[in-house]
């Protein structure tokens, strides 16, 4: 730390990312809130990943034309499955690096 003008009391360093949009104390910590939000946006996109994994099929206009490009194309389900395990490898990592206690 080094002084402030004038004074003998320890400025704090406060580091800029992104040209000045994000400012950053130095040892401070990621606000609790935050470290839920992760959470609640890696279940929100594998609930996601699930609902429409084949498409909009259930939509009363444009349900039948999906469910027609679904027959054409053949997913794989297996394939499909495979994506959303490894979205939720990554969500449990990236949360657990949230909750992990900054040096």
């Amino acid at each position: 730390m080094t002084p402030a003008k004038g004074g003998n009391e320890p400025k704090e360093a406060i580091h800029e990312y992104a040209d000045g949009w994000i400012t950053e104390r130095s040892g401070t910590e990621v606000p609790a809130f935050l470290k839920f939000a992760f959470i609640a946006i890696a279940a929100g996109c594998i609930a996601y990943f699930f609902v429409y994994m084949y498409g909009e099929v259930n939509h009363p206009d444009r349900g039948v034309l999906v469910k027609a490009l679904n027959a054409a194309t053949e997913a794989s389900a297996a394939l499909m499955y495979a994506v959303a395990a490894m979205i939720i490898v990554f969500g449990v990592i990236v949360v657990a690096f949230s909750f992990r206690r900054s040096k």
